[in-house]
């Protein structure tokens, strides 16, 4: 597997090997587990010799930065990977970034069409997943994943608490959140499955606030979200992105059952009460 350094690799290293298999971690720095083989997604073509199946989760992530630096991991990096893997069996973990925009009507199924995303990360990793599903790999799109350790999620929405409370914009929505345990259960099990696009989220949608609450451990408070949007607007906060504004403003919900028909069944949750 690649990414095994990272917070969702970390997990999903853990999880295989606790359930027996031989895990060989390949990237620039070693995972928590197995062996390590060393590969540059940026450069390099990795060693998948005597794989049996191959995780893919590395990834350049990122609300911005130059479109070159993400391309160089999420499109010929994958290239790359999926040459070197051959007729090995891929798994290979997207996000649910690479949706068009919203709003949304309904809940999100895998027939949604994957263009006009915001951002370099958005963008190149729809390109990374077209060269996985022509190539007939296994493509898991979670959302929002979340977990201990987690480094992305959780300290931004620390950014918005002042004065003991959580200050958000716009009116509460619902949305789809993943825990890190139900990625990691997912991609013990997607090789099984035909290849194709697959929603991967908790059972079933959170309310934005109740989640918020729950994780910080205070009150929401809520601001009208167009002055929000302006200020993100101008690049004066660079932890301020429009990007960001979207994913807790947009109400998000992912259909998880496609997944759910091929027996996974997402087991961890989030406590919001």
């Amino acid at each position: 597997m690649t990414g095994a350094s990272g917070f969702c690799g970390a997990v999903v290293a853990r999880a295989a090997a606790g359930s027996g298999a031989d895990v060989v971690c390949v990237g620039r720095r070693p995972g928590p587990v197995g062996e390590h083989v060393f590969w540059d997604a940026t450069t390099g073509t990795p060693d998948l010799r005597g794989a049996d199946v191959v995780l893919h989760l590395a990834a350049a992530v990122g609300d911005s930065g130059p479109e070159r630096e993400f391309a160089a991991v999420n499109v010929d990096g994958t290239r790359r990977l999926l040459e070197a893997a051959g007729t090995t069996p891929v798994v290979w973990v997207s996000s649910a970034s690479v949706y068009r925009p919203g709003p949304y009507p309904a809940a999100v199924r895998e027939d949604r069409p994957t263009d006009g995303q915001r951002t370099a990360y958005g963008r190149t990793k729809a390109a990374g997943e077209r060269l996985a599903l022509a190539a007939g790999a296994v493509v898991l799109r979670p959302r929002a994943v979340y977990g201990r350790g987690d480094p992305h999620l959780l300290p931004r929405l620390r950014r918005t608490v002042r004065a003991g409370r959580a200050w958000l914009p716009g009116p509460d929505v619902t949305l789809s959140l993943t825990a890190v345990e139900n990625l990691a259960s997912a991609c013990l099990t997607a090789h099984r499955w035909p290849p194709g696009a697959y929603n991967i989220a908790d059972a079933t949608p959170y309310s934005r606030d109740a989640a918020v609450a729950a994780v910080l451990g205070v009150p929401v408070r809520r601001v009208p979200a167009r002055p929000v949007r302006m200020v993100a607007a101008t690049g004066l906060l660079p932890a301020l992105t429009p990007y960001a504004l979207d994913q807790i403003t947009d109400g998000l919900v992912l259909d998880i059952g496609r997944a759910r028909a091929r027996g996974w069944t997402p087991k961890a949750r989030l406590t919001t009460s």
